[in-house]
């Protein structure tokens, strides 16, 4: 557990210029807070303690914004950047080195007592804004846009952006590249709306060209 909440620490100062001691993070890093009182939450909710647990996690909410609940599962390395407005659910799996942005959802759409919320693979950026729904997984290595909404299931080293989530890739070889380093450009992200716009006005100025020449190739005749 103690090398669990240290590794918790390590992240930010990996993934967070702003970072600037060990105690400014203790103190006033909200994302912090909010998954150490989680780990204390699960702890309790692990060993059927229920209302222990829900209650230290209503806690978190008041004081941090962030809300995740204590069933959900999350490995070391979480970090949550300012945090306001995150939801984590109850059957949530996250792996290790996972760093999502505030007002990020992982939430689920069936009100059966099943697997209905995202699992998420190590080393995946999910940028502001994003709703990740559904027992769905997010592959890892995988950046999610902000304001992305993704329903379906996502592949490893992956970028996905818009409403619904598509996947983009740029001449067939996936943008997000394989590697062990954090990458955190997920404001970096090809627009993949605009791109079918230009493709469709291409071929539509294509199509008059063909249609301008058919016209006086008929009038020749």
């Amino acid at each position: 557990m103690l090398g669990q909440l240290r590794r918790d620490v390590k992240a930010i100062f990996a993934r967070d210029p702003a970072a600037r001691s060990w105690l400014e993070i203790l103190l006033f890093y909200p994302g912090l807070h909010a998954v150490w009182l989680y780990r204390l939450a699960h702890w309790f909710w692990v060993r059927k303690f229920h209302l222990i647990g829900r209650g230290i996690s209503h806690v978190a909410r008041f004081l941090t914004g962030i809300e995740i609940h204590p069933g959900a599962q999350i490995g070391a390395g979480l970090f949550i950047d300012h945090g306001m407005g995150t939801v984590i659910g109850e059957t949530s799996e996250i792996g290790e080195d996972v760093t999502l942005y505030h007002n990020v959802t992982l939430g689920g759409v069936s009100w059966k007592k099943e697997k209905r919320h995202p699992t998420v693979e190590d080393h995946v950026v999910i940028g502001a804004g994003a709703q990740v729904l559904g027992p769905i997984r997010i592959g890892a290595h995988s950046r999610i846009g902000a304001n992305s909404v993704v329903v379906k299931d996502i592949p490893t080293d992956a970028v996905v952006v818009g409403v619904p989530g598509r996947i983009v890739v740029h001449e067939g070889v996936p943008v997000a590249k394989p590697s062990d380093d954090i990458d955190l450009q997920h404001n970096v992200l090809p627009d993949a709306t605009m791109e079918r716009i230009l493709r469709l006005t291409e071929r539509i100025e294509a199509l008059e060209q063909e249609l301008a020449a058919l016209k006086q190739t008929a009038g020749r005749m």
